[in-house]
């Protein structure tokens, strides 16, 4: 058989599956590059806080108490702002902006300007305690596979929580779209990374 025979054997078995809807137009989507990816299905955008000098927390760290936190200085807002203008030059809606409950994470949130903030704790740091990481991962990724697969949503987490997901070792505010396959396996797609 000819290379132009197979070709329209191809196109022949192909077409009605796309019309049947067997296969997905996913196939036709891989063309998208940067934040255009999170239009696809399944698709999510998880992103490390902006910048806030230091490492970890302080010993008297309290949720909810912003002033024994580290948090985001001069920079970090700058560079959420970027962030979330990027989100919009690019013409991408989103439907949920998820974030862990520490003040470094909410304020990049509500600093991309995305739309309103829900907390979740599957996103909160295990920096301090290492021992809670896969428990909280394993929640996190049921979470997403139980969303429509149409939510287009951007999750804003810690490095640890980012990595134990995807494997990636963000720096602040990268972002890194994946996707969440049948099986429940994450599949990086892209990484994003904003100039300080």
């Amino acid at each position: 058989m000819t290379v132009f025979a197979r070709r329209s054997l191809l196109l022949l078995l192909i077409v009605p599956l796309l019309s049947t809807g067997l296969i997905k137009s996913s196939l036709a989507n891989d063309s998208r590059t940067g934040w255009e990816r999170l239009a696809a299905p399944r698709t999510f955008a998880i992103m490390r806080h902006a910048i806030a000098p230091g490492t970890g927390d302080p010993e008297e760290f309290r949720i909810g108490d912003c002033s024994t936190q580290r948090n985001l200085d001069g920079t970090g807002r700058a560079q959420a702002r970027r962030i979330g203008d990027a989100v919009r030059a690019a013409g991408m809606e989103v439907d949920r902006i998820l974030s862990s409950q520490w003040c470094r994470c909410l304020e990049t949130a509500e600093i991309l300007g995305l739309g309103a903030t829900e907390e979740l704790a599957s996103l909160n740091s295990f920096f301090a305690d290492r021992s809670t990481g896969a428990e909280q991962t394993e929640g996190l990724r049921a979470f997403l596979a139980a969303l429509p697969d149409d939510e287009r949503v951007i999750l804003v987490t810690h490095q640890v929580n980012i990595t134990a997901l995807t494997g990636v070792y963000p720096a602040s505010g990268e972002v890194i779209l994946f996707r969440i396959e049948a099986d429940g396996e994450v599949t990086v797609l892209e990484r994003i990374r904003t100039q300080t």
